[in-house]
């Protein structure tokens, strides 16, 4: 088959993984269960929590409940992939882990442990804070920085203990392209994880990443690399973070860092199947078809029965042809 059909083909693939649309709007859909408890660090249930489930690929679903008597939550009809699972509950520090779901296999249940606030931390538990942070959020994704970055701060000065939120403030000066206080923002952040025993090296690693992107988007690709290698350093079980760095390398058409990003995020979780498919479409953006086709043949093997499997399969029916 001509090759620059197949080109065509991979980048209606990157779109597909770009944009956020109405194609998206369902991703992380599925028939898979995800469950599991919230606990104190001694073991004691945590009832009426709040526990929100969401997708890591862009324009991913979002699943929210709360805990039972026993501290027990669960969701249906959960897709395959990473999920980004955050607890919360009044006297007590937010608490999110990274958990991995599979179709077809018994998900075992999740255990989140969470730390008493401690007095003075200056954490608001109430609705109407939370609102703004939503708020914000809402803000972000329709393009209106500004305000966006307002109902941060305005959150964040209720929350001094929320520094978490550093990042979202730096996301908006990278995308208004205020790289030198984006970088600034995010190095407050950075400074601020390392008195966090809880969550201090996920978010410093989200921190070295963000400050990398913004050198990537200046075209200081020496600067970036060092932060991108940095970041997978400071968490290199974190299977997220290779895979990240190696989404920012694609969608700025630089490939081949992009391959070799999804490949280390491979190496840490090879039973992950969403790395297997932007490979594929890394090899085909190459014209590398029999890596595409290798790809592509062990994301379906991984992820049998989704939506993007059916994309895959008449992908890879193309290029045997």
């Amino acid at each position: 088959m001509n090759r620059n059909i197949l080109l065509r083909i991979g980048m209606v693939g990157l779109a597909a993984m770009l944009i956020a649309g109405p194609a998206l709007a369902q991703a992380g859909r599925g028939i898979a269960r995800m469950s599991g408890f919230v606990l104190d660090k001694q073991g004691n249930p945590i009832p009426s929590a709040t526990v929100k489930a969401t997708f890591t690929q862009a324009g991913g679903s979002t699943f929210e409940t709360t805990t039972d008597k026993k501290g027990e939550w669960g969701f249906m009809g959960v897709g395959t992939g990473s999920w980004d699972v955050t607890a919360t509950a009044k006297g007590y520090l937010p608490v999110t882990v990274s958990y991995y779901v599979r179709q077809l296999d018994k998900n075992p249940k999740l255990t989140i442990k969470m730390d008493k606030e401690a007095k003075g931390s200056g954490i608001v538990q109430d609705e109407a804070t939370f609102q703004v942070l939503e708020q914000g959020n809402q803000f972000f994704k329709d393009g209106k920085y500004e305000t966006a970055i307002a109902m941060y701060e305005e959150f964040l000065g209720k929350n001094p203990g929320a520094y978490q939120v550093l990042l979202n403030i730096g996301d908006c000066y990278r995308e208004k392209g205020e790289y030198d206080k984006a970088i600034e923002t995010y190095n407050k952040l950075l400074d601020q994880a390392k008195a966090d025993p809880a969550m201090g090296k996920t978010m410093g690693a989200k921190a070295l990443a963000a400050v990398g992107l913004c050198y990537l988007k200046q075209n200081k690709l020496a600067e970036s690399q060092d932060y991108f290698k940095k970041s997978i350093e400071m968490a290199p079980q974190d299977e997220n973070l290779p895979y990240n760095v190696a989404e920012i390398y694609f969608s700025n058409q630089q490939i081949d860092e992009a391959i070799r990003y999804f490949e280390m995020a491979i190496q840490i979780k090879p039973e992950w199947a969403d790395p297997y498919l932007k490979l594929a479409y890394a090899y085909l953006n190459k014209g590398d078809m029999a890596k595409a086709a290798e790809n592509l043949e062990k994301f379906i093997k991984l992820e049998p029965d989704t939506e993007r499997t059916v994309q895959a399969k008449n992908i890879l029916g193309t290029i045997k042809k």
